[in-house]
């Protein structure tokens, strides 16, 4: 029974994330009260990420590196250049700006393995594909954020490095290790895992809308058009790409909902640590945007199953 609520209270993520976000801007005092626990909250998120991991993800990333690099080149040049050029067409403030690089920089989100497990895409490619990208984002995600992004701000670069290390890879390989030697122990609370890392990405996008109440109104609409813009681009160049390199209708499926998405929740969580509530602005709307857009998806693909099997 406990199972099938934290299955449910993860598969609609999206809702959550929404009825929060409203409770966050009208009632803001209890969530700007814990805004110092920013960067704990989000590794938390990574320890619950990484105590669903198991020895065959990484053992599968080995069986299929091409492809894995095509989707990991793909994630990040398509995202943080697009971002890049969006926040010049719309000439955007520098602070927002920077924020949306930022998002577009950041490696695929967790929440596509789910969603390409609902589309029947190939799970076990998505999950391949954000495992190595969540591994090379202590690098790339500062580095692409500094050569992209210091026209229009100081970007802090090994103060991020050092940070994305603590709050994604230490967390992360903590909640695997737990996972790998107390795996018959926790078989049983599984499901909590996720639950744990859905409870704190809503908490932070949360955190950004209640410190931003009085500057929302004044640019939202510029800052959502950005966002949507760069989801669809993102989603519509994942299936490009998997066309150009004829994989199946499950894999183009997959970099579809993989390049979409971003872990705009790191991409909050460093925008708050390294500059400020405006510049996380346009990742904590990604958030909202990326989990609705996929699912919408996700759930139209989830009609549609491919004839052929993964590869």
């Amino acid at each position: 029974m406990l199972g099938k609520i934290l299955s449910f209270y993860t598969k609609y993520f999206a809702v959550w994330v929404i009825i929060f976000g409203a409770v966050a801007y009208f009632f803001p005092g209890p969530f700007r009260a814990l805004r110092d626990y920013n960067k704990l909250f989000f590794a938390l998120t990574m320890f619950g990420i990484g105590a669903v991991l198991q020895l065959e993800d990484f053992k599968r990333i080995l069986q299929k590196p091409l492809i894995v690099l095509i989707g990991c080149s793909a994630q990040f040049t398509i995202m943080p250049l697009g971002a890049f050029l969006l926040a010049k067409l719309f000439h955007l403030p520098p602070e927002i700006a920077v924020g949306l690089i930022l998002t577009g920089s950041a490696p695929g989100a967790m929440a596509s393995n789910v969603m390409s497990y609902i589309a029947k895409a190939d799970t076990a490619y998505s999950v391949s594909l954000t495992t190595v990208s969540t591994l090379l984002c202590p690098l790339l995600t500062p580095g692409l954020t500094y050569l992209l992004a210091r026209s229009h701000l100081e970007i802090p670069f090994l103060d991020m490095v050092l940070n994305v290390i603590y709050m994604v890879i230490v967390p992360l390989f903590i909640g695997f290790a737990v996972r790998h030697y107390f795996k018959e122990k926790l078989r049983k609370i599984l499901p909590i895992f996720p639950a744990i890392s859905v409870t704190f990405i809503i908490f932070i996008c949360s955190l950004v809308i209640a410190l931003n109440t009085d500057y929302l109104p004044k640019v939202t609409g510029l800052i959502l058009t950005a966002a949507v813009l760069l989801n669809i681009y993102g989603m519509f160049a994942g299936y490009t790409v998997g066309s150009i390199f004829r994989m199946n209708l499950k894999r183009k499926r997959t970099l579809t909902i993989e390049i979409g998405m971003q872990n705009a929740g790191l991409g909050t969580a460093l925008a708050l640590a390294h500059f400020n509530e405006k510049t996380a602005m346009p990742a904590a709307i990604f958030v909202f945007i990326c989990i609705i857009t996929a699912s919408v998806m996700a759930e139209i693909w989830q009609k549609q199953a491919p004839e052929q099997p993964a590869e």
